[in-house]
């Protein structure tokens, strides 16, 4: 019988709570772990730090989010290469298995032209392993942009290891269930979460949006996915910490039902 992938629990989705109150929630709510979200506040920046709250809550830290956002392109200096050594370092530090990074902005030139190799070269030189996040364009009305490079869709490349996230699949108009079929065992993490289509990456809380988020759970749930299935999802329209528990534990609740179903 197939064992269930554990489910944790972004610091993102606490946000703009901080990464500090991300553990404890993860904690206190049942989530199997933590990923970190580098650049939300200070403290997710910080090794030290990091390791405390991991040892105060009793809970592992599963994969580390390089500060590869828009708004995290000074976190750890303005070099790319550099802060996926940060984030592999960190990983090493914490114990975590998984690095997720997002492909290159265009312009960001020299560093998408060899990110697919370069990639493959920090697994092999830190052993650890590198998620690709799937993307998706940048849509305003009726106009299209291609805002990453080599490409938003990560079955145009040759990575090794790939995450899926499921409101970037629902921006990106992408059917999941096909792209976990298609990229076989390069699936090797998941962000679950869902979206409505919009040209906006909404991060829904599963089984609120148009994403077939319980199928697809079923589906990795009786294969041989091996990854981390971690919730991140938007609840910074709370109306107070209550209202964020409770979505909390929605996520977490219908992403164990629908793993062992």
């Amino acid at each position: 019988m197939s064992i269930s992938p554990r489910v944790s629990l972004s610091t993102s989705s606490v946000y703009p709570g901080s990464t500090a109150s991300g553990f404890e929630m993860a904690a206190r709510l049942g989530y199997d772990g933590v990923e970190v979200m580098v650049g939300i506040d200070d403290v997710s920046a910080d090794v030290t730090a990091i390791k405390a709250l991991s040892s105060f809550h009793e809970i592992p830290v599963v994969s580390v989010h390089a500060p590869c956002l828009l708004v995290t392109q000074r976190v750890w200096g303005s070099d790319p290469w550099g802060k996926l050594r940060r984030s592999a370092e960190m990983a090493h530090e914490v114990g975590a298995a998984m690095i997720v990074v997002h492909p290159p902005f265009r312009w960001q030139r020299e560093y998408a032209r060899g990110f697919v190799d370069g990639v493959r070269d920090l697994e092999h030189e830190y052993d650890i392993a590198f998620g690709v996040e799937n993307m998706y364009p940048w849509r305003t009305g009726k106009r299209e942009f291609q805002a990453y490079a080599p490409g938003w869709n990560p079955l145009d490349e040759t990575y090794d290891h790939v995450t899926v996230d499921l409101s970037h699949t629902s921006t990106a108009g992408q059917d999941p269930l096909a792209l976990v079929h298609d990229l076989g065992d390069r699936l090797a993490h998941v962000h679950i979460a869902d979206g409505s289509g919009s040209v906006k990456d909404e991060h829904l809380i599963p089984g609120r949006g148009n994403q077939p988020c319980a199928e697809f759970l079923a589906l990795i749930g009786t294969s041989n996915f091996s990854g981390e299935v971690v919730v991140e999802i938007n609840t910074r329209k709370a109306k107070d910490q209550n209202e964020r528990e409770r979505d909390l534990v929605e996520a977490l609740d219908f992403t164990r039902r629908h793993l062992s179903s």
